[in-house]
């Protein structure tokens, strides 16, 4: 059972890092230079902006591929508090779903689209 925020960030933190570790060289690179921001939800401004309030994750800033250019820092954001919610604060079932929501932001930052995450099982 998850209690407090910090531990949610410490489960979370130690996922991601179990992840990225466990990825190929080439991947863990440039997994490695995205950093990764722990939020409980969606703040207001992004819910205005059609973010669904319940979303488990976000790549902001684009793609590996979009260049240099763009407005946002490039991250992912973990909304944490969604995620305990999904999985009813259990611990083993937020640290899969820290997993996969990770790997899924990941994947749209290598620039695969919705069909080829469901494809690898990361939807």
């Amino acid at each position: 059972m998850i209690e407090t925020w910090q531990q949610m960030v410490a489960l979370a933190r130690a996922e991601v890092e179990a992840t990225v570790r466990s990825l190929p060289a080439p991947l863990r690179e440039k997994a490695r230079a995205l950093p990764v921001a722990c939020e409980p939800w969606p703040n207001d401004a992004l819910v205005e902006d059609g973010l669904a309030p319940d979303t488990l994750g976000l790549l902001v800033g684009g793609d590996y591929g979009a260049g240099e250019h763009e407005v946002l820092p490039r991250q992912i954001l973990l909304f944490l508090e969604n995620i305990a919610d999904m999985v009813e604060d259990d611990e083993q079932e937020f640290r899969a779903e820290v997993r996969t929501t990770f790997l899924h932001e990941l994947g749209h930052y290598l620039g695969l689209d919705e069909d080829e995450l469901f494809d690898r099982g990361l939807e």
